[in-house]
């Protein structure tokens, strides 16, 4: 299994989670866990999703994503396959 880390920050609005979920099943991408929080008005979204069943290369699918979320939500989205969020955050 392929595994990507999708990380969704911003201002709190109605639709964060419907936005990116949509997108994601309509690319057959499945959620494998997720968490989310708001703290003072701010949302923190945090999913590992599976993208072995991708049609498109994931480069394109991260484009998107942040696409989607500055130009249709408002929120900062990013999407890091699993061993580069790894190596990123070793301590």
């Amino acid at each position: 299994m392929q595994r990507a880390i999708i990380t969704v920050v911003g201002k709190d609005t109605i639709g964060i989670i419907a936005g990116v979920c949509a997108y994601l099943a309509q690319n057959r991408i499945n959620i494998l866990d997720i968490s989310q929080t708001i703290v003072q008005g701010y949302f923190n979204m945090m999913m590992i999703v599976d993208v072995t069943s991708l049609e498109k290369p994931f480069g394109q699918i991260s484009e998107e994503l942040a696409a989607l979320g500055r130009d249709q939500i408002g929120v900062q989205i990013k999407c890091q396959k699993e061993e580069i969020f790894d190596l990123m955050h070793r301590i």
